[in-house]
């Protein structure tokens, strides 16, 4: 009798571990998906090879979390900062991405310089300038901003991207357990085969695609006009890091600048562009897209996006299922990047209220300031041409998030001096 009990416990915890690792699986594919579209953007956008992308954002994730003890949810892809500067080298140099490689992995030395620097200064002199009503109109620029590229991309068919993104709210709103975790899995699987019915998928290039396939590694090389040119970036994307950093630790629930440290996330984020710049790959950066999938499914578990990480770095080898995952209508991934960016902007107003920011004259004053550089600085340069920012050198300038966030924390700082200190 002892014995049957024990081999039904046994066959219990089995089936629980079973469905266990089923579910990690099934949720770290959905980190995948949600990061697919727009790492494999970049080297599109550049001449970089998206095999080595991909590869090199798997591995990039998984240095980030070796570096900050496993504790941070993030998951690396390919930096849109540095796509200017990237072409601004490539024309240079005669189409030789090799030396825009050089100059990226400067970069992520800089980002690692950076962290010491930190690490040595201590992180609560930086934490006290980082109050609530700073990160949290930062947060919201960050959604904000990403919002009408997630627009764009559902203008090619609203009737799919709507699909999408009505699936994916019906299950978020009306599931339970792991299928309301799944909602932007299943708005995708939706939006794909309303896609292939409507026959705007051509089947024929995964078909053709070998299974298997070696990225286009390659070795950097270094020129001090191509580092010139692109190393001044970190300074322009530092602010970056630290509001998706920020961003992430508001949805888990805990301070990430505080433990493991902005000197860790630094760290990992440094190391992680260099490895990509060592064999071939774009910059690496935290993504906005991931976090999203964190505030929606409400899973935070960390090694669900390392999971992910390693389905990242096999599918670079793995040519076939790259390139299905490739065929994803633009629109598909419009509507479902319509849902996790505003869930970014919807942080950023509950920090502010989690807080319970004082609603006086300074803070409405820091606050109004961060938004109208973070949101105005955009549509003045595409309206007036006019670009708002602390210029660098010729190529490159301190704009947008970066440049709102900057002012915005020496705004803070003089208007709330006696707070700070």
């Amino acid at each position: 009798m002892t014995e049957n009990i024990i081999k039904t416990n046994e066959t219990h915890g089995s089936k629980e571990k079973i469905w266990n690792n089923s579910k990690k699986v099934i949720l770290a594919l959905q980190h995948l998906i949600a990061m697919f579209g727009a790492t494999v953007l970049v080297p599109i956008l550049t001449g970089f090879d998206p095999s080595v992308a991909l590869f090199s954002a798997g591995l990039g994730t998984l240095i980030f979390h070796l570096c900050t003890k496993g504790k941070v949810p993030v998951f690396l892809g390919s930096s849109f900062a540095f796509i200017p500067v990237i072409l601004t080298v490539k024309e240079a140099y005669n189409g030789d991405l090799a030396y825009a490689q050089g100059g990226i992995m400067v970069a992520g030395l800089i980002y690692v310089l950076l962290s010491f620097l930190i690490k040595k200064i201590g992180v609560e002199r930086i934490k006290k300038y980082l109050s609530p009503q700073v990160v949290g109109p930062m947060i919201i620029v960050i959604g904000m901003n990403l919002i009408p590229v997630a627009f764009q991309n559902a203008s090619e068919n609203f009737l799919i991207a709507g699909i999408t993104l009505g699936t994916a709210l019906l299950v978020n709103f009306k599931g339970k357990g792991i299928f309301k975790q799944l909602s932007i899995l299943m708005g995708v699987t939706v939006g794909y085969i309303i896609s292939l019915r409507m026959g705007i998928i051509d089947m024929n290039i995964i078909k053709e695609a070998p299974i298997l396939a070696i990225p286009a590694f390659r070795l950097p090389k270094f020129d001090i006009g191509a580092i010139t040119i692109i190393a001044p970036v970190v300074l322009a994307v530092f602010m970056e890091h630290l509001g998706d950093i920020t961003t992430n630790g508001q949805v888990v629930g805990k301070n990430f600048i505080e433990d493991p440290g902005l000197n860790r996330t630094l760290l990992g984020d440094g190391l992680a562009t260099m490895a990509a710049s060592l064999i071939g790959g774009p910059a690496n950066t935290t993504y906005g897209e991931n976090t999203g999938v964190l505030a929606i499914t409400k899973n935070y578990d960390p090694s669900i996006l390392r999971l992910a990480a390693v389905f990242a770095v096999i599918l670079g080898f793995v040519s076939k299922i790259g390139i299905f995952l490739n065929t994803i209508p633009t629109p598909v991934m419009g509507g479902i990047s319509l849902m996790l960016f505003s869930m970014i902007s919807l942080i950023g107003v509950k920090t502010i209220k989690a807080n319970k920011v004082e609603c006086n004259l300074k803070n409405i004053i820091v606050i109004g300031t961060i938004l109208a550089l973070g949101l105005g600085s955009g549509i003045i340069e595409s309206k007036f041409g006019i670009t708002i920012g602390i210029p660098i050198n010729e190529t490159v300038k301190i704009t947008g998030l970066s440049f709102a966030a900057i002012v915005g924390i020496v705004l803070n700082a003089i208007l709330n001096r006696n707070e700070n200190k």
